[in-house]
């Protein structure tokens, strides 16, 4: 929900800004040029995309009012142009980014004349795409004084042009005065969809995951070889200046404690403030960062591995200890818990690489703060209440060979979450080296090599090293070996297009894959707005609305991945009526419609598509696709939003809750 939060303040805005001008190429001749101004993340798609890929841009003219001008050839991209192949639509296709511009050349034909159109155009950025958009043109002036008067030519044109319109059978079959009245089904309900989204409730269960994973990671992180045997030497040292001052030892390791909290809370922010909000939001889609974070994790997952130790300059830590033990105060007990950091970083630098990688790409600003907060939590914690509290430590468990074992559990983790992060950019890049069924064989492998390390199957060289290797694994190893088994046996039949819930949100798509045997499709039976809420009302069930498009490529995806899943697809099916709207069809409608968006511009809706697309900015507040909103017989939203978002158990809790506010 926090990804539509933000989606709602920016599909307001139009990410493509283009600006219009006519220019004389010659007394003859003239120029129309649309230039683009393009949001970063976003492209245009020029001219020559095929006719059943993404909207490509196209101009049409107003053969009533155009008059004594003749075009030149077609429309020409001018520009810098990006091509690349897309494995949904087959081909390669061409856009713009940045920026990006169109021209058409005309041939004035008559001492006067008069040029009047439209340019339409498509835009997508990774995640959604928005509906055909057009920009309106007319120009007028006068040609040479010796070409002929344009006013036959100009009623030849029109007698064609109606010609062409009554023959045509491609006449939409809708009652566009609902556009022009604006009521009823119609009625806006931006404020209220915001109310939705905007619960606090879901930002708040969003930044205590964070907390809650990051004080995971620090408990995680305690029960290392590298952290567990220092609590006690640390404790014994507070402990002797309590014996002096008992106020002065708790106090000194309660700042010792704070200062753990403040360095790494130091750590979080300085993640945020060198990325910045944006950045951060932008990490994860960004392929080359996925891949670096891919390879970050592998590189942890060795050294837990014990192919080598990953430690800080020795000399880093001499010296922060050295100053520690050559000052006192509060400076001292900060530059003792600096020195636990250092010397401790070749067993918690992997978790918080790690934790740092999730919290960076969860699209929340305070992420890396919030969660860095949690993991210095938890790790900061047992010192101060062993300090306080002595006796405890004499009942908690002991350093052993359970520290490694630990390890390498940690490392396993970590490979199986760098295949995720490769999987993005393999998706993000079209290279299909990481389709569902590599995926999903990969962490088979993983998983079940898990499993038998934790029976006693499998052993690593530094099990031997700490007398580990021929002792039997304890029952809660064996436990969580078996565990991890099922889990493996669980996730074979995912070769095979069974659809795995439980990886569904870190694996790729269901469409990736080449062998699928589920073959259940969930498609609307209604794609006209007021025909379909007349049914839902008949029947006496919610809505829930598709705002969709032939060339949405993120569309196919949602309806691949999610709307296959079987409960989904009971849902969609059994529960609601299905009302899928395609923001680019180009079917006329009877009149066309002049309507006035809520900047004040004005704007022909020419074709159902248009109708769509308009319907969705006016009553809904948004303008890309997917758009999925569920409402009631009114047209009055049940649940808030949903975007494009591969997430199977936050598609049913939107379509959950929408069905509990309907029968309320």
């Amino acid at each position: 929900m926090l990804m539509t939060v933000f989606a709602l303040s920016a599909w307001a805005q139009n990410p493509v800004h283009f600006s219009v001008q006519q220019k004389q190429v010659s007394p003859e001749e003239i120029e129309v040029i649309f230039s683009a101004k393009i949001d970063k993340g976003w492209h245009l798609y020029s001219t020559n995309i095929p006719d059943d890929g993404p909207t490509k841009a196209t101009l049409n003219l107003d053969k009533k009012a155009t008059k004594g001008v003749e075009p030149i050839g077609k429309l020409q991209p001018v520009g810098k142009t990006v091509t690349k192949f897309e494995e949904m639509f087959g081909t390669n296709l061409t856009y713009f980014e940045n920026s990006g511009a169109f021209k058409q050349r005309f041939k004035i034909t008559g001492k006067e004349y008069k040029v009047k159109g439209y340019l339409e155009y498509g835009a997508c950025n990774d995640e959604m795409c928005m509906p055909p958009t057009s920009v309106d043109f007319s120009y007028s002036g006068k040609g040479p004084a010796d070409a002929p008067e344009a006013e036959a030519q100009a009623e030849a044109e029109e007698e064609k042009t109606d010609s062409v319109a009554a023959d045509s059978a491609a006449v939409a079959v809708v009652d566009s005065a609902v556009v022009a009245d604006k009521g009823g089904l119609w009625k806006p309900v931006i404020k209220e969809l915001e109310k939705y989204n905007m619960d606090g409730s879901t930002t708040n269960r969003s930044l205590l995951y964070i907390f809650l994973l990051g004080l995971l990671g620090g408990l995680v992180a305690l029960f290392t070889p590298c952290v567990w045997p220092i609590i006690p030497m640390t404790v014994s040292f507070f402990l002797k200046r309590a014996k002096d001052d008992k106020k002065k030892g708790i106090k000194d390791a309660v700042t010792y404690g704070i200062s753990i909290v403040v360095i790494y809370l130091v750590l979080g922010l300085a993640v945020t403030a060198i990325f910045g909000a944006s950045a951060l939001n932008a990490l994860s889609t960004n392929a080359w960062f996925n891949i670096f974070f891919c390879l970050l994790l592998v590189v942890f997952a060795l050294s837990f591995f014990g192919w080598f130790e990953l430690t800080l300059p020795s000399s880093w830590t001499n010296k922060v200890d050295s100053k520690a033990s050559s000052t006192s105060g509060l400076l001292s007990i900060f530059l003792m818990a600096f020195t636990l950091t250092l010397v401790s970083f070749s067993c918690t630098g992997p978790i918080i690489g790690f934790l740092l990688v999730d919290f960076a790409t969860s699209g929340n600003f305070w992420g890396p703060a919030i969660g860095m907060f949690g993991f210095a939590l938890a790790l900061a914690l047992p010192f101060t209440l062993f300090a306080l509290f002595p006796t405890w430590l004499k009942k908690s468990p002991k350093s052993g060979g359970w520290m490694n074992t630990l390890k390498i559990v940690l490392g396993f983790i970590e490979l199986a979450f760098a295949c995720k992060f490769f999987s993005v950019a393999d998706l993000t890049n079209g290279w299909h080296l990481m389709d569902r069924e590599v995926f999903l064989s990969l962490w088979i492998v993983i998983f079940g090599l898990l499993g038998a390390y934790l029976v006693g199957w499998l052993k690593f060289r530094s099990d031997e090293t700490g007398g580990e290797i021929n002792r039997p694994m304890p029952v809660l190893c064996i436990v969580l070996g078996m565990a991890s088994l099922a889990f493996t046996v669980y996730m074979i039949p995912g070769l095979w297009g069974a659809p795995c819930k439980a990886v569904s949100a870190f694996s790729p798509p269901i469409n990736t894959q080449d062998f699928n045997l589920n073959t259940k499709v969930v498609e609307a039976h209604y794609t006209n707005y007021e025909e379909g809420m007349a049914a839902a009302a008949a029947q006496g069930k919610p809505v829930f609305i598709d705002f969709t498009g032939y060339g949405c490529v993120n569309c196919r995806k949602m309806e691949a991945a999610v709307w296959t899943d079987p409960t989904v697809a009971d849902k969609l099916t059994k529960d609601y009526v299905l009302i899928s709207l395609f923001v680019d069809d180009k079917t006329p409608l009877k009149e066309e419609q002049e309507v006035v968006e809520s900047d004040g511009t004005k704007r022909t809706l020419r074709t159902v598509g248009d109708m769509w697309s308009y319907l969705q900015r006016y009553k809904f507040g948004t303008n890309a696709q997917p758009f999925y909103v569920t409402v009631d017989n009114e047209g009055n939203p049940l649940s808030g939003s949903f975007v494009y978002k591969e997430d199977i158990p936050g598609f049913l809790e939107f379509l959950n809750k929408g069905l509990e506010n309907y029968r309320k």
